[in-house]
């Protein structure tokens, strides 16, 4: 059972890694398309190219994060910070601006407003179970007297 709870959140990381690099290179193959479409946003217009820049060098620097075992547990945080900072603004936007801007581009396109919402959600609570589990693998080894 330890394995394949152990396989099952590599996969979840990787899958982490993907989706993080593949949304950069997608926003920076078209970053000029990117930034006018976070302009249109009723909630980032004044702040709009910052947060392009931020956004795009943020999931880069996060993806290459969760590649390293030294500076996994500190991605998935940063990780979960975006995660939910996306899940957040797009619930604002859903609930309270009066002007839904255009979906995200790539894969998630696809996807409607409420649906990338409960994508993000469950994105959200795995990475949560993903740093409570490890957290407790650390804590263990540590009181046991090994290192990990």
């Amino acid at each position: 059972m330890r394995n394949i709870l152990s396989i099952s959140k590599q996969v979840f990381i990787y899958f982490f890694i993907i989706l993080f690099a593949y949304a950069a290179v997608s926003k920076l193959t078209d970053f000029e398309n990117f930034k006018v479409q976070v302009a249109q946003s009723p909630l980032l217009s004044a702040f709009a190219t910052f947060i392009a820049y931020a956004v795009v060098i943020g999931e880069l620097v996060i993806a290459l994060m969760l590649c390293f075992v030294k500076s996994r547990t500190l991605g998935l945080y940063f990780f979960l910070g975006f995660m939910t900072a996306f899940t957040v603004y797009i619930y604002l936007i859903l609930n309270y601006s009066p002007f839904v801007p255009c979906s995200c581009g790539g894969i998630l396109e696809k996807m409607g407003w409420r649906e990338h919402l409960w994508f993000n959600g469950v994105v959200c609570l795995v990475t949560v179970f993903i740093i409570i589990t490890d957290s407790n693998t650390i804590s263990s080894s540590f009181l046991n007297g090994r290192t990990v």
